[in-house]
């Protein structure tokens, strides 16, 4: 082999190699562009949205105290335009006081707000004790709110601590309560709509139905 091939071979290696590096670069460049239209958007426009939300945007319009409102968190899952499932929308907020002084303040606020009490079965669907905190439910044009005002999250772990024997908060760290807003829209909301009774008919086949009409009576065959 002269020296010329030798240089040829190199030179042809060199090209392929180089095609290599290119093929990865590009597939390397695809799958981070694909990473960012799959995740990072969604999450980005997921939140633009979020903080755009008419919903969200009234109940930071309501008139509570800045105690009764503190470490704001806000998530939502569903459709605006009720696309396969209604937009469900979850406040969840810490307050410096009690939860019946807080209740007070958010009572105020939502009929400040135009917002009217909607007594109905299901509301809440499991029932809460008076020292726990307290649930209401509330309708206003094509909404519903449930508020459930409840002791302070560090009181639920402490009582969790006891049942594992872990070290409990200490008391006096543990005060405030937390509140729980959650905003659906009413065709969503299937609370107090009356049970469809089913038919005791459906899905039982008919008895017979017998007659004496000769002309359902088979003809004779001929002798």
């Amino acid at each position: 082999m002269t020296a010329d091939e030798d240089d040829g071979d190199d030179a042809k290696g060199g090209f392929l190699e180089k095609l290599r590096t290119q093929r990865r670069l590009r597939v390397v460049t695809l799958v981070s562009l694909a990473a960012v239209v799959l995740l990072v958007l969604p999450a980005f426009f997921g939140l633009r949205a979020a903080g755009n939300d008419p919903v969200f945007g009234s109940l930071n319009a309501l008139d509570v105290p800045s105690w009764a409102a503190e470490k704001v968190d806000d998530q939502s899952s569903g459709s605006r335009w009720c696309f396969m499932d209604c937009t469900f929308r979850e406040r969840i907020a810490q307050s410096a006081k009690p939860f019946q002084e807080t209740t007070q303040a958010y009572t105020a606020a939502l009929s400040a707000a135009g917002w009217q009490p909607w007594k109905v079965a299901e509301c809440p669907e499991q029932p809460v004790g008076k020292d726990d905190g307290t649930y209401s439910c509330w309708k206003r044009d094509e909404f519903t709110l449930d508020l459930w005002v409840r002791l302070p999250e560090c009181q639920v772990d402490q009582v969790a601590a006891q049942e594992t024997g872990t070290e409990p908060v200490d008391p006096k760290n543990c005060t405030g309560s937390t509140v729980s807003i959650k905003v659906q829209n009413a065709i969503a909301d299937t609370r107090g709509e009356p049970e469809v009774q089913e038919s005791p008919l459906v899905g039982e086949t008919p008895d017979p139905v017998l007659s004496n009409d000769p002309l359902l009576e088979p003809t004779p065959s001929a002798s």
